[in-house]
């Protein structure tokens, strides 16, 4: 059912914790499933991602995105960490089945979520990023896997 990938990231998640005095910090949940996901950021003066952490409340496809998605925005820009999306992050992961494919969305919305909080406290605009949903639904979920 779960890739190599996925049942490693879950059973050795990167980067799990939290930064005191985050740049940019992250929260998006599904009420449907009931996971909850925490990405923060500690940016530099380039806008540079220098350091990246998570806390997931989920299932181990919750966990392993979130995991996964810090590895792929870790040492990125803030635009490069922009462009991850939850099909890069599902193709990092060697595929999800169907049923877990909100999980890759709810890394990517996090990834999102932790950009616009770090553009709101530094009164800037990032190109592209538009504001975050906080509940992410199945609905969301492109078709294609």
């Amino acid at each position: 059912m779960y890739s190599e990938k996925v049942m490693d990231h879950f059973e050795h998640p990167r980067n799990v914790g939290e930064i005191e005095g985050a740049s940019g910090v992250g929260t998006v949940g599904n009420a449907k499933c009931g996971d909850i996901m925490r990405i923060y950021f500690d940016i530099d003066d380039n806008q540079i991602i220098q350091d990246v952490k998570f806390k997931t409340f989920g299932c181990g496809a919750a966990v392993a995105t979130s995991s996964m998605a810090t590895e792929l925005v870790k040492g990125k820009s803030v635009q490069e960490a922009l462009e991850v999306t939850n099909k890069a992050v599902m193709e990092a992961l060697d595929g999800l089945p169907p049923v877990k494919v909100h999980c890759s969305l709810l890394a990517e919305e996090a990834i999102h979520a932790a950009l616009w909080d770090y553009a709101q406290k530094n009164g800037i605009k990032i190109e592209g990023l538009e504001k975050p949903k906080s509940d992410i639904g199945e609905e969301e979920v492109e078709e294609e896997y």
